[in-house]
């Protein structure tokens, strides 16, 4: 009975050890909980939280008979390459907002409008950190954050612990991720390409029919002016728009991996 317990403890430890490593990880990498300006102490507690939920389901993946010290510890590295794996998904679907922030920015003359932008702990553009902090708020408000915890635990039916993950698919689903979201990225900022190019298509036009005219003294205030109107008018679309596409890219996510 003695030694039955003993090896139920220990398995529960090992359980509890390989969850944390996979969680922890994509947890650090996640929009919103794995945020520079999220203290690491919180975003431990919500590790610690969310691996002690799960790793009584996780139990049953654990290898049995339990590997040696070699093979735990290479167990733990497939765990941390697993985990950088979801929680980088997850992000790169978020950066779509950061894209389509620095060409909104380049299109309405706020290339140069600099600040720090604490999601990605860099200097960015203005309008790109208003787009991503609303964004993740946004995100958390309508429950979309549920996808991103579900999609670590099903990582478990398509990354089992102990199977060697396939790189190459990982490393084609990257780039198809990096992909989808440059393209999510100019579809929001397309009405402001637009916009860009027809007002230089007009100031040229300008310039050629009075020379004396200081045509671009006038085209940058009414690429501002013309700009904001746009961004104010095209915002809640503009998030409906990536919350969907969002959804959708999670949603195609989990099912090809679990495939």
């Amino acid at each position: 009975m003695e030694s039955a317990l003993q090896e139920f403890l220990a398995v529960s430890a090992i359980a509890y050890m390989l969850t944390f490593t996979r969680v922890g990880t994509a947890i650090m990498l996640m929009p919103g909980i794995g945020d520079s300006y999220v203290p690491t102490q919180i975003r431990l507690h919500f590790a610690i939280g969310i691996t002690f939920i799960l790793f009584p389901l996780t139990m049953p993946y654990v290898p049995d008979p339990l590997p040696a010290t070699f093979g735990l510890f290479i167990l733990i590295i497939m765990e941390f390459i697993i985990g950088i794996f979801f929680g980088a998904i997850a992000r790169i679907f978020t950066m779509a907002l950061d894209t389509a922030g620095m060409t909104i920015s380049v299109s309405s003359g706020f290339a140069n409008a600099q600040l720090f932008n604490p999601a990605l702990a860099s200097q960015g553009s203005l309008i790109s950190a208003f787009l991503i902090i609303t964004g993740i708020i946004l995100m958390f408000a309508s429950g979309m954050h549920h996808l991103l915890i579900q999609g670590i635990f099903e990582s478990y039916e398509a990354f089992p612990i102990g199977a060697v993950p396939d790189t190459g698919s990982m490393a084609e689903l990257v780039a198809r991720s990096v992909s989808a979201a440059f393209q999510i990225g100019i579809k929001i900022a397309a009405p402001f390409l637009v916009m860009s190019l027809m007002i230089y298509v007009g100031m040229g036009v300008l310039s050629r029919l009075m020379p004396q005219v200081q045509v671009f003294l006038i085209a940058l205030p009414l690429q501002i002016l013309i700009g904001m109107i746009i961004l104010s008018m095209s915002l809640s679309a503009t998030y409906l728009f990536w919350l969907t596409e969002f959804e959708e890219a999670m949603v195609f996510f989990l099912r090809s991996t679990g495939s």
